[in-house]
């Protein structure tokens, strides 16, 4: 910390958060494109495997209700993915720089990212989801589960933005931060979101069960349809809050590493 940053007054409280918060979002309104593909992509996902494969995978008609959670998780990573992308167009421009000069927090400009992407998120997981009761999903659950079910999605959503925020750091430009955080987005797949973990390759298995999706995706199905969770709970809260911490960390150090302030 140099004597001009000891000199220059701090802006108190939250101030430079909602600040950062409302031009990420002014920034979002201004990206439809990518709004718009955040929403429709995870829709025709959930569309194509419920009326083309799924009768295929459950001749019963009943594969819609498996989905959901593995599309809902898609559509957060798809909308987080977003983040990382903005963090390094940022980065790249320079106006970090300018930034630098203000009497704000560093973090405040990476919360204004994270918590805008959050709020983001939600509202497109809300729409897939409306979409998904309109097309035949029924869960049984009541309005506590719904709540515990939406606060883990919300957890979930807030970790792995945290981490697209901290690969945008890391990366040199915003197509890379693109490509980086793309390798992200397969998790879903390999997890028990779209199949059934013991349906998979026998190598495959391990991974699967093991991985954080996994564990958060079976939660959130035992959330809404009434099924014994075991200790998928406990290991879902514990991937959230481990990918949130590290993610965290990580980009708290590269944003002081890549934009010189301590």
């Amino acid at each position: 910390m140099t004597a001009v940053d000891l000199a220059r007054p701090r802006l108190r409280g939250l101030t430079a958060e909602s600040v950062f918060v409302g031009r990420s979002l002014r920034h979002s309104l201004r990206d439809g494109e990518s709004l718009l593909m955040a929403i429709l992509l995870p829709v025709m996902l959930m569309l194509m495997f419920t009326w083309i494969f799924g009768g295929a995978i459950d001749p019963s008609g009943g594969y819609v209700d498996y989905v959901v959670p593995g599309i809902v998780f898609t559509c957060a990573g798809f909308g987080a993915a977003s983040t990382a992308v903005y963090v390094a167009g940022d980065m790249k421009a320079g106006i970090i720089d300018r930034f630098r000069t203000m009497p704000l927090r560093a973090s405040a400009v990476l919360t204004g990212h994270v918590v805008a992407s959050l709020i983001r998120n939600l509202v497109a997981t809300a729409i897939v989801v409306g979409v998904a009761l309109l097309v035949g999903f029924r869960p049984t659950a009541g309005p506590l589960e719904w709540v515990g079910a939406a606060a883990l999605i919300a957890l979930y959503i807030l970790a792995i933005t945290y981490l697209f925020a901290a690969i945008g750091l890391a990366a040199s430009s915003p197509e890379g931060a693109n490509a980086y955080g793309f390798v992200l987005l397969f998790l879903p797949y390999l997890s028990s979101g779209f199949v059934p973990v013991d349906s998979l390759a026998d190598w495959l298995q391990p991974i699967a069960t093991y991985q954080p999706v996994t564990p958060i995706i079976e939660t959130i199905r035992g959330l809404l349809f009434g099924t014994d969770i075991g200790a998928q709970g406990a290991w879902a809260l514990l991937w959230c809050a481990a990918i949130l911490v590290i993610a965290v960390a990580w980009g708290g150090w590269l944003f002081q590493r890549k934009a010189g302030r301590r």
